[in-house]
């Protein structure tokens, strides 16, 4: 089942958003699982909204490749996990 993950980054900015894209995707692909991502500024900092086609999937690369990025930019938010029901594509 797919997941949705929501990151409400309070405090974090575009430059740190960026450090992070630059690192692990200077290319601008999606690592596989991941089927959607969004990024803009929210209220208090940074928002991420991402479609994984697993949590399995989501977890791995939080696990084995986002985690360490994130540190390295100072950056400590944790996800708001929710199934997806569904999702509209043109």
């Amino acid at each position: 089942m797919s997941v949705g993950l929501i990151f409400n980054a309070s405090g974090v900015t575009q430059a740190q958003y960026d450090q992070v894209q630059k690192e692990l995707h200077p290319d601008h692909k999606a690592p596989a699982g991941m089927l959607f991502h969004a990024a803009g500024p929210g209220a208090n900092g940074w928002r991420v909204v991402e479609v994984w086609e697993s949590q399995e999937a989501a977890d791995s690369y939080f696990k084995n490749t986002l985690g360490a990025a994130l540190q390295k930019a100072n950056i400590s938010v944790r996800p708001e996990a929710f199934p997806v029901h569904s999702t509209m594509q043109p």
